[in-house]
């Protein structure tokens, strides 16, 4: 089943309107969400562990989750 708003909040906490909406349109479900916060946290950890590097749904998320290099801070 995928992810609903309440979801989203238990998982990240409070989300402006516009991630919300993206995390939603990817179809993931609250797990894939919270495999995709794992990999943002800590991939050096989970690549040690020999895990495949995330695809599909987890890696859309993690696009989502993780900031542009390009985007200004502040």
């Amino acid at each position: 089943m995928g992810l609903k708003q309440s979801d989203i909040t238990a998982i990240l906490g409070p989300v402006d309107e516009t991630l919300m909406a993206e995390l939603l349109a990817t179809g993931a479900t609250a797990s894939e969400l919270a495999e995709a916060i794992a990999w943002v946290n800590n991939d050096e950890a989970l690549i040690g562990e020999g895990r495949h590097l995330p695809a599909g749904r987890v890696a859309a998320l993690i696009d989502i989750l993780t900031p542009d290099d390009d985007e200004e801070l502040g």
